[in-house]
Order: C-alpha cells, then sequence, then structure tokens
C-alpha cells in the first residue's frame, strides 16, 4: 500500500497536479515549535488565497500570541470564493495584515482590505519577488512540482522558510547539495508519518482506493515532509543507539561497489562503526549534526570527497541494488553503548 501511495504522488506530479491543501491541525502541530521565531516578523504565505487559506486563517488567528509584525498572503490566479480556485482569473490577489480589530473580534477580509495584483501572483513573478524581499519567514505549502525553483529562490533571497513537501526532495540534486551542508533539514512532521490533503472535487479519480477517502474528501500521503531552515529542538536530540558492530559484522554487509555498510533500519545504525554507513532517506527525521555527518548519497551528485568517479554510485549487496541511501557517519563512536 505505501507503494501504491507513492505511485499517485509522483502520477500526480508528473500531471502537475498541485492541488492538495494542508489541514489546520497539521499546520497547528508543526508551528508550535518555532513560536520564538515569529516574534517581529513578517510572515508571508505566497501560495494561498487568505480567502480559504489555513495558513492565513492559523496565522491571523495567532498573531497575537506569536507577536507577528505582518501577515502577507498571495495566491495564483484566485478570486473564487470557492475553496478549490478554477485559476481562470487573469489577476490573483494580495492581502496584508497588522493584526489590528474591529473591538475584540478579528476584521473580515473586506475590513482588512483583499487587492489585486496587476499580474498572475505566480511565487517567480516580480510583484511577487517584491512581497518576498519586504518578508522574514515564508510559510506555505508550495507547488509540488516546482519544489526545487520554489526552495531556490528562498536560498537565493536568504529567506526563513517552513513549508511541506515531498520526502523524496532529500534525494534531488539541488535539495540534497542544502541538506549536506546543513542548509535545510527536516521539520518535527505529520502525526504518525501520514499527511492528509484537501483535494478538488474534479482531481478524486487521480487516485487509487485506500488513497482518497470518500468520507472525509481527503488523500493520505505517508511521504511527506516539513522543510525547515528554523533551528527547533528535536534536531538536537541524539539518536539512541544500541547496536554493536564489532563481533556482528555479518549483520551489516559491505556494499559491492563501496566502502560502507549496509543498515537498513535507524535502529540498526550501531554505535561503534567509524566508517561509511548507507541508510534510508528516514533518516534524516532523526538527524543532530552534532552526532552525525552527512557526507554524502547513493547518487552520483553525491559522491563523497575522494571516491573514484568511475565506480557506479548505484549502490548494491551481493549484486542486488539498494534503494536510495543516505551516507552518514557517527561523529563520535563508542567503545560500548550508554
Amino acid at each position: 500500500m505505501a507503494k501504491e501511495l507513492n505511485k499517485n504522488l509522483h502520477s500526480a506530479k508528473a500531471n502537475k497536479n498541485d492541488e492538495f491543501y494542508t489541514q489546520i491541525s497539521d499546520i497547528e502541530r508543526e508551528l508550535k515549535h518555532y513560536k520564538s521565531h515569529f516574534e517581529n516578523k513578517v510572515v508571508y504565505c505566497n501560495c494561498d488565497d487568505p480567502k480559504i487559506s489555513n495558513f492565513f486563517h492559523f496565522f491571523s488567528h495567532q498573531f497575537d500570541i506569536l507577536k507577528i509584525n505582518k501577515l502577507i498572503t498571495t495566491c495564483y490566479k484566485s478570486q473564487e470564493r470557492d475553496l478549490f480556485s478554477k485559476q481562470n482569473s487573469e489577476k490573483a490577489i494580495y492581502l496584508e495584515y497588522n493584526g489590528h480589530k474591529i473591538g475584540k473580534n478579528l476584521p473580515t477580509l473586506d475590513q482588512i482590505g483583499v487587492h489585486e495584483l496587476k499580474g498572475d501572483g505566480d511565487f517567480r513573478s516580480q510583484e511577487s519577488i517584491e512581497l518576498l524581499k519586504k518578508s522574514d519567514i515564508v510559510v506555505t505549502n508550495p507547488p509540488f512540482s516546482l519544489f526545487r525553483e520554489y526552495v531556490a529562490q528562498l536560498i537565493a533571497h536568504d529567506k526563513k522558510f517552513i513549508i511541506v513537501g515531498n520526502l523524496n526532495a532529500i534525494t534531488y540534486k539541488e535539495i540534497f547539495k542544502l541538506i549536506k551542508e546543513n542548509k535545510i533539514w527536516l521539520g518535527y512532521g505529520f502525526q504518525a508519518g501520514n499527511a492528509y490533503f484537501e483535494i478538488p472535487d474534479k482531481n478524486k479519480q487521480d487516485f487509487a482506493d485506500g488513497v482518497y477517502d470518500e468520507k472525509t474528501g481527503l488523500v493520505k500521503f505517508r511521504n511527506i515532509a516539513w522543510f525547515t531552515n528554523l533551528d527547533h529542538k528535536k534536531r538536537h536530540e541524539d539518536l539512541f543507539l544500541y547496536k554493536k558492530y564489532y563481533g556482528n559484522e555479518h549483520e551489516y554487509p559491505k556494499y559491492d561497489n563501496y566502502d560502507a555498510i549496509e543498515v537498513s533500519k535507524l535502529t540498526n545504525i550501531p554505535f561503534d562503526y567509524e566508517g561509511f554507513m548507507g541508510v534510508p532517506i528516514t533518516f534524516l527525521d532523526k538527524y543532530n549534526p552534532k552526532q552525525f555527518e552527512i557526507v554524502g548519497c547513493s547518487y552520483d551528485y553525491g559522491r563523497p570527497d575522494g571516491w573514484d568517479k568511475n565506480i557506479n554510485m548505484n549502490v548494491s549487496v551481493n549484486g542486488v541494488n539498494i534503494y536510495k541511501r543516505l551516507l552518514i557517519k557517527n561523529k563520535n563512536p563508542k567503545k560500548e553503548s550508554l
């Protein structure tokens, strides 16, 4: 079933189906860990129609609690009052909210003032870039099919961010480089590792049984993560290691074409091994840069320094290829487990 879920997500990406709407409960659950980062900051949600966006809903209601300076939202060609935009308007809209209230109540969108943009509101448009320059932290669910380009823009403008993306983006050449250099990392993640999104009715047929739930109207994906460059507590927690390598070498086969051992489960990472190890990409959810170093990945662009470029980077054991692997090293191997 997990493969089927991932297959549907990849199919959606290939068809440029980027209409996945994040639930307010998932937004609340993740952003509670970053409260200190928002004080006196301008928050920008640049893929969000303020009329229906749960990101706008969250930040407008938490404005005073988070001590935000300003909230800006823009959307792509959306002037519809339905939940899902048909994206057929010639003009997009934007909103700037500074936290003022009408009595004790939040103002309506009309009272805040929703304005038209001259263009289509694409995050790459000059209008959107000018708003980006005015912001401090970007928080949104960007188009999955444009994830590389979206992140590249944030990095180019030196912006802080918390965004939703496909976990397999870790293996994109451009994203992996940022992860390896500790410029991007994962957030806390979705509850039980599952993300549920609302989708337009027209896209329901794109998903297999068990992925789209008729009762809730939600699609379920496992391979979704929060990507950020804001520091958080989880990132500094050590992964507890209790397995021993020396004396149990038979449990850790070496790759045919790589001087590294295969560790198929995170719980099997040995505490006493000093060399390179190949681990699943889910390792990033437990990655503490003080405990481990990411030295590469099992792709050509992820070759560690000094490794022969003539050697095939698709790691294998006894002739059997191994799925995507991060290559890591324990910075502080121990002789005995704590």
